[in-house]
C-alpha cells in the first residue's frame, strides 16, 4: 500500500516542479520533445544553444517528471545517445505563476517567424462572469480534444497560444 506523501515532501516536490517550469527554455525543450524523441545534442542544435546548457535543463525536466529518457541508442559516430520525450505531465494542470514564462516562451518561439507563418486573432468582448466561464470552457474543450488525439504520423507540428485576460479598460 502506498503511503501518503508528507506535507513537507509534497511541498518539496511541488517546489521542484515549479522551479523546473520557471524557464522559457525548458518549455521550449518540452515542446521540441513532444512528438519525437530528441537527444540533448539535437535539442541544443534545434534551440541554437550550447549542449552543456541544454543538458542542465534536460536533467531538471527529467528530475521533475516532465521529460523521460528513452532507451539509449547508438549515434552516427558510434557514441551512446539518450533520446528524451515529453511526458505530457504539464497538460491540464494548473501551474501557478507561470503565465509570464509562457508568454516569454511564445515570444522566443515566434521571434524569427514571418508574419505569414502565424494566424493571430484578438477579440475584445464584454461578458458576464457566467458567459466568460462558458466561453473559456468551450475553448478548453476544443483544445483538450485535439491535445488528446494521437499525433498523425503524416502531420506537421503546430502550436497554439491562447491568452485570456481581464481588460483593464
Amino acid at each position: 500500500m502506498m503511503e501518503a506523501m508528507t506535507d513537507a515532501a509534497f511541498d518539496a516536490d511541488f517546489q521542484a516542479r515549479a522551479r523546473a517550469l520557471s524557464s522559457p527554455v525548458r518549455f521550449r525543450i518540452l515542446r521540441a520533445c513532444l512528438h519525437e524523441s530528441r537527444t540533448n545534442k539535437e535539442i541544443a542544435d534545434l534551440l541554437e544553444m550550447n549542449p552543456a546548457t541544454t543538458l542542465h535543463h534536460v536533467r531538471t525536466l527529467v528530475a521533475a517528471g516532465f521529460l523521460a529518457a528513452e532507451e539509449p541508442r547508438t549515434g552516427k559516430r558510434g557514441a551512446r545517445e539518450i533520446p528524451y520525450r515529453s511526458t505530457g505531465a504539464t497538460w491540464g494542470r494548473h501551474i501557478p505563476n507561470v503565465s509570464h514564462v509562457l508568454i516569454e516562451t511564445f515570444l522566443e518561439e515566434t521571434r524569427e517567424l514571418e508574419s505569414d507563418d502565424m494566424d493571430i486573432w484578438r477579440l475584445g468582448v464584454k461578458l458576464t462572469p457566467e458567459d466568460r466561464a462558458e466561453m473559456m470552457g468551450r475553448i478548453r474543450e476544443v483544445m483538450e480534444e485535439y491535445a488528446l488525439r494521437e499525433p498523425d504520423p503524416e502531420g506537421e507540428p503546430t502550436s497554439l497560444f491562447l491568452a485570456h485576460y481581464r481588460d483593464r479598460a
